[in-house]
């Protein structure tokens, strides 16, 4: 007989958005089902980089060394022409100084998601495998998902809300009417993952450039493992599905021109590259995330980690909404944040891809003439080194704009005279040799106050006299509603942090829960964190969802 399951959030794909998004939700303890039309964690190794912020994400779920150890950290890239090495470019601490984590990690798609499905199997959930949603609908205050088990009768799912995050051919995409429009790269793509005989060493990603493209082999965890990506020339008229693999390995040593023996083929695809983005993420109570909401080019390994991120911004929110009483409109940042970001990525992975495989003869004269006798010089230098990193890594990604960055206080008390603004990712340093990220795990608020004073966190241990003040202040400050959302720090103004905000007088910064900064002021009182907190919640509602 047909059943019916109720929860919060309903969760559709188990891919690394969907699974990213159920940690989340298990922090924030929301009640969520995610489903999976699938049999398991995907067995291929598909995306591949993991960038410094994901690292932070995994952080908090405990997941970031377990994540390196499983990996391998790309040492540098070397540039090949006709088999020549034309240069090497350092990469394995290009970012020291702006992460804990100043590199990219080489992590397959498949270890990620079994990474994470292993947390939520250990955190007592699970994914219902082998279910597809077969149709949606919502009203004002639900959304019912009718889902098809094999070999099992349909089922229905009521949830407060649904998240697709079903890939590029989203039926959630497709059932709220978003349009998904971009571009297509002519040309056909191939990935192979294979086991190589061959005298370049392990520790680095090499690029073999070429006139019409480039053949990138990626240094895969495993003895000999590499992952190669390169494309057919144009004009090639086969369809993808009647490329065979030996056809494949002809074209990667036609381009490259290497002495190379490829001795085992794991895995090998091929694809046309699309780029593309929604018009808004969210449509009433459903959302999209991940590679339902944006797809892109390769280049830069931006895929995954972006979907990753997507169910970061989301997932706190939702718990505000849901579990906290805060207004509703607070859901609406999440497409006033993530759109953008999806903009400037597509813009930026074009660019970057039409360098690497542009057809253009200019653009291959600049690939093969001009760039490789740059790219080391141009690395070596530390502004440029730091540029290109936070980039890359992600760790760049701004929401300056949005609704949720508090730039006024009042008075003279903006962040106009400081170097970081609200809406920044909260800024990498070390306190006593720690880095600052392991005090900001806990999902709430951090309050964090800046002073002249010694250094010394303010924990939430009960009876403790740092606590008990903590508690009388919010009182006193009429935010004690606020008090249990919130971890309040404070820090000694040491040079690195003087360095960093460009003052050396005591302020406030208030990180949200995903470690973005919500306002940041040399008013030290309780008025900034009442004013952003005022935009957040209505003060009867927080009362009764805190008390």
């Amino acid at each position: 007989m047909p059943t019916t399951i109720t929860t919060d959030v309903i969760i559709v794909g188990a891919g690394p958005t969907g699974l990213a998004l159920a940690c989340q939700l298990v922090r924030y303890d929301i009640d969520f089902v995610i489903i999976e039309k699938s049999e398991g964690v995907t067995p291929y190794s598909k995306a591949l980089g993991v960038h410094a912020r994901t690292l932070e994400i995994y952080e908090q779920l405990g997941l970031a060394q377990k994540a390196v150890a499983q990996g391998a950290i790309a040492g540098k890239v070397r540039l090949l022409e006709r088999g020549e090495v034309l240069g090497q470019v350092e990469l394995s601490n290009i970012g020291k100084g702006l992460s804990a984590y100043p590199f990219m990690l080489v992590l397959e798609q498949s270890r990620n998601e079994q990474l994470m499905f292993d947390w939520l199997k250990q955190h007592g959930r699970d994914v219902l495998w082998q279910t597809e949603l077969e149709s949606f609908s919502q009203d004002d205050t639900t959304v019912t998902a009718q889902v098809k088990i094999k070999r099992a009768d349909a089922q229905t799912i009521v949830g407060k809300y649904l998240v697709g995050c079903d890939g590029p051919h989203s039926l959630v995409r497709h059932g709220l009417g978003l349009a998904f429009e971009g571009s297509t790269f002519e040309r056909l793509f191939y990935v192979a993952d294979v086991q190589i005989d061959w005298k370049f060493t392990h520790d680095a990603l090499t690029v073999c450039l070429a006139p019409h493209g480039v053949v990138a082999f990626f240094p895969m965890p495993g003895e000999k493992r590499w992952r190669i990506v390169g494309a057919f020339p144009e004009g090639l008229e086969k369809d993808e599905r009647d490329i065979i693999y030996e056809e494949i390995e002809a074209q990667i040593k036609k381009e490259a021109q290497l002495e190379l023996d490829i001795t085992r083929v794991d895995w090998f695809s091929t694809y046309k590259v699309h780029t593309r983005h929604v018009d808004k993420f969210s449509a009433g109570r459903c959302f999209v995330a991940g590679d339902a909401a944006h797809i892109h080019t390769p280049a830069g390994g931006q895929g995954m980690n972006t979907g990753i991120q997507d169910s970061y911004n989301l997932a706190w929110k939702l718990a505000l909404v849901l579990k906290h009483a805060g207004h509703a409109q607070i859901l609406d940042t999440y497409n006033e944040e993530r759109l953008p970001n999806a903009k400037r990525l597509t813009a930026t992975t074009d660019r970057m891809f039409n360098l690497a495989a542009g057809k253009d003869w200019f653009v291959g004269l600049i690939r093969t003439t001009i760039f490789p006798p740059l790219a080391k010089y141009i690395l070596s230098i530390e502004a440029v080194r730091k540029k290109f990193f936070i980039l890359i890594s992600q760790i760049g990604i701004t929401y300056r704009a949005g609704s949720l960055s508090m730039h006024e206080i009042g008075g003279n008390d903006g962040d106009d005279k400081f170097e970081v603004k609200a809406g920044d990712r909260m800024p990498y340093f070390e306190v006593d040799g720690e880095s600052v990220y392991d005090q900001l795990r806990a999902p709430k608020f951090h309050l964090i106050t800046f002073s002249n004073g010694e250094t010394g966190d303010v924990p939430p241990v009960p009876n403790d006299p740092a606590e008990d003040r903590w508690q009388r202040e919010s009182e006193l400050d009429g935010i004690r509603s606020y008090a249990l959302l919130v971890d309040r720090y404070v820090l000694r103004l040491s040079p690195p942090v003087v360095k960093i905000f460009g003052t050396d007088k005591p302020f406030n910064l208030l990180l949200r829960p995903d470690n973005y900064i919500g306002f940041i002021s040399s008013d030290t009182s309780s008025g900034p964190l009442l004013k952003y907190f005022a935009r957040l919640f209505n003060g009867d509602s927080i009362r009764s969802a805190t008390s």
